[in-house]
């Protein structure tokens, strides 16, 4: 059976050595977020934080660190979930093999929730400023709750089987809110919560809202989860979580998950919204202040014994990866069954998850023709855009699973690999212009505005890729002028460093200049991906930091150019190598930075006679 609550899964991880406790006083700004940074980064244990400065509540971090201790928190349960899902997209398999599926039935029961006339979370209530003031990065507007599992139900159509639990940003402080009233509530596009929202807004009413910290393990990993259409990440919970998940309703509004470690309850007006962040967020960049809803508290509930949960996100990989992770395992073997002729899709972490998808299909279309191409492919990416937060992807890559049976989408550097070797750039090039992207992404036209491209190949080799520095671009005189510094990345990848962006605003014609000047004749046309980036030697360092400049820092409609460009009936293509401007630009947000005073301190930590000696 899996655990009632966070106390019983800290004390679990602490019996089998996988949790440390830090005895010492932490301070909640920025020293327990870099921490947790550096003990992630090294595989770490759990961390229980037991004197947190300025506050009453412990802290835990680190819980999903690895794969493997996530795998542990849900060892009982994990199969019978990855089978519900499967039943989710074909409830005839289990007809066809009852002995696979013998395990569902006992996880569709704990699927339903229960009603419990006591609730353990609502033993206290405190005020906001009570809370845990954990702050991430030096530029955040604030402190924020880094895992809450937000609570709303449809107001057109109530109750928890329609409603969404979701993992959305919440700033306890700073800004223009007011003290212990009111807090910032921030949600991305294509979010459920979204849906009740509008639907609140559409009856002009307040939409009820409750935030959830603490409790049960699987409630956090269900408020991530991409469920199907008809799973309530509640019924999730319980069924990942292997027991009912305990409901309470003695508030007469939302229900209250009993064994959750902190509830606020709240509404949040139609029209009332005030500037939210910055924040520190998970492409590796700030997410700036912008406007987005308010919840007005009503309550600050707590339970005996509380732990704070947190996380720290920034560039990955960080611990939102093992989520990722954890979900490809549970979901991925479901995935034909959402898009006929897709066999894998992977979001790459390395990239800010959003901004690069891999994706390999089937290529069906015409298998009499003398000359593959992508068709079928084309329709399955066109599917893959409109299936939840799939479709804010903005580069798309696809490729056939007939041409190599054994690819895996996971493999990112034989992915792209693949892909190089087989692309043309005269056809295979599909925009998408001023179109909705990641919320986080700022490397668009605006605040959730930007582009796509969708790059699909098929068909066998067509060129090989050069894995070395040719001679002749090493020359001074090799590149116009401004560009130097070629290295290779990967086996047809070139990163060229460029002048630095040099106008305020989007009117730098550099790339464009650099294009001009080159044809398919030069040696540069041997490789068929080029990137200008800031610093060439950072980007080639390793296959990480080509995949977070490249795809992070470019707009396809903007940011892509190419040797021999040309329109031919509104498509774009090109003749010789494809580039993408990754340089740094003035409507980017800036990197995330450690503040260093902070990082001498857990320096410290891990010193002899430190806590977090031989561990960081």
């Amino acid at each position: 059976m899996g655990y009632r609550s966070l106390r019983e899964c800290i004390d679990d991880l602490d019996r089998t050595g996988q949790l440390v406790r830090i005895k010492e006083e932490i301070d909640p700004h920025l020293e327990a977020a870099a921490i947790q940074r550096r003990v992630y980064a090294a595989g770490g244990p759990a961390l229980l934080y037991e004197r947190v400065r300025g506050c009453q509540f412990p802290l835990a971090s680190n819980l999903f660190g690895t794969i493997e201790r996530a795998r542990f928190l849900f060892r009982d349960t994990l199969a019978a979930v990855r089978q519900l899902i499967e039943l989710k997209g074909d409830p005839a398999a289990a007809l066809r093999r009852p002995w696979r599926y013998r395990r569902v039935a006992l996880a569709t029961l704990h699927a339903l929730p229960k009603r419990v006339r006591r609730a353990a979370v609502l033993a206290n209530e405190i005020s906001v400023d009570r809370l845990p003031a954990v702050k991430s990065w030096p530029n955040d507007g604030g402190a924020f709750i880094t895992l809450p599992a937000v609570y709303t139900e449809d107001v057109e159509r109530p109750g928890w089987q329609r409603s969404n639990l979701g993992m959305y940003r919440v700033q306890l402080d700073g800004g223009q809110y007011a003290r212990n009233h009111e807090i910032g509530l921030h949600y991305q596009i294509h979010r459920g919560i979204g849906v009740h929202h509008a639907a609140a807004v559409r009856r002009g009413v307040p939409l009820r809202v409750n935030i959830f910290v603490g409790g049960p393990p699987a409630l956090i990993l269900s408020a991530v989860m991409p469920l199907p259409e008809g799973m309530p990440e509640l019924s999730f919970a319980g069924a990942l979580g292997g027991r009912r998940l305990a409901l309470n309703y003695s508030d007469k509004q939302l229900p209250i998950v009993a064994e959750a470690d902190f509830c606020i309850t709240g509404t949040v007006d139609p029209d009332r919204l005030l500037p939210e962040g910055p924040f520190g967020d998970h492409l590796g960049y700030y997410s700036l202040a912008h406007e987005f809803p308010v919840l007005r508290v009503e309550h600050v509930y707590h339970r005996e014994g509380a732990i704070w949960p947190f996380t720290v996100v920034g560039r990955p990989p960080q611990e939102d990866t093992t989520f990722g992770q954890l979900i490809h395992e549970l979901t991925g073997p479901a995935i034909p069954m959402v898009v006929p002729g897709l066999h894998a899709v992977h979001a790459v972490d390395a990239a800010g998850v959003h901004p690069l998808l891999l994706a390999i299909g089937s290529e069906r279309y015409v298998p009499f023709a003398e000359r593959r191409q992508p068709q079928e492919l084309l329709t399955i990416a066109n599917a893959i855009l409109g299936q939840g937060q799939m479709s804010l992807a903005k580069y798309l890559l696809i490729v056939a699973r007939d041409d190599d049976p054994a690819l895996d989408a996971h493999d990112i550097a034989a992915f792209i690999r693949h892909l190089l070797a087989r692309v043309d750039w005269r056809r295979d090039l599909h925009f998408q212009t001023r179109t909705t992207i990641d919320t986080l992404d700022y490397s668009g036209t605006g605040l959730n505005e930007g582009s796509k491209v969708v790059i699909a190949a098929a068909g066998p080799p067509v060129r090989e890729l050069p894995t070395e520095l040719p001679q002749e671009l090493t020359a001074t005189a090799a590149l116009p002028e401004g560009f130097d510094d070629p290295r290779v990345c990967l086996p047809g990848v070139l990163a060229i460093r460029g002048p630095r962006w040099s106008v305020l605003g989007r009117g730098d014609q550099a790339v464009a200049r650099f294009c001009q000047q080159l044809d398919s004749r030069h040696e540069i046309a041997a490789f068929p991906l080029v990137v200008v980036v800031d610093d060439s030697r950072f980007v080639a360092e390793t296959l990480g930091n080509f995949l977070w400049t490249a795809f992070t820092r470019s707009d396809p409609a903007a940011d892509i150019d190419g040797i021999e460009s040309f329109v031919e009936q509104k498509h774009w293509g090109c003749r010789g190598p494809l580039v993408i401007d990754a340089r740094a630009k003035p409507h980017h947000a800036p990197p995330l930075v450690e503040d260093p005073q902070v990082s001498r301190r857990v320096d410290k930590l891990g010193a002899p006679g430190g806590p977090l000696h031989g561990i960081i």
